[in-house]
């Protein structure tokens, strides 16, 4: 299963759910993350940096932009919001039935957004890297059990 994560400028929120997502090492599984809003080549945040090196944690050191090739080999696209869900089907519908918000995925019923903690400090990016430490565990049990 290919799973694309997606955030604004794939600097902050969806760098560490790749890294949180590829550390579980779940068999048969590939990530890649982007940002409707991104360029190619970026440094990702220091502070999201710091945090995936104090997990031990491998992570995608730089930023990369959404596209329609990563976008065909993704079998699930995962955003941190339902802005980036509308901003990604409006620009692709043709992938409208696999782009979904992360915490929609996996609680159904959520329609909250994954805090977006650029500009913040240390503590701000821990608390968002807690947060998507939990939603991954839960997408991890969905996905092994389907």
């Amino acid at each position: 299963m290919n799973i694309y994560l997606i955030c604004t400028g794939n600097t902050c929120r969806s760098p560490m759910a790749e890294a949180i997502l590829r550390s579980k090492g779940i068999v048969n599984m590939s990530v890649r993350s982007a940002g409707v809003h991104a360029q190619d080549g970026f440094p990702i945040s220091l502070n999201a940096k710091t945090l995936i090196e104090e997990a031990d944690m491998l992570y995608t050191p730089v930023s990369r932009a959404v596209s329609s090739e990563d976008l065909e080999w993704a079998d699930v696209v995962l955003t941190m919001t339902e802005g980036h869900k509308s901003n990604l089907i409006h620009s692709h519908p043709e992938a409208r039935n696999k782009i979904f918000t992360l915490k929609g995925f996996v609680k159904p019923e959520s329609t909250d957004d994954v805090h977006d903690p650029y500009g913040g400090d240390i503590e701000t990016y821990r608390y968002v890297f807690n947060e998507l430490s939990v939603i991954i565990d839960m997408l991890e049990q969905k996905l092994t059990e389907e």
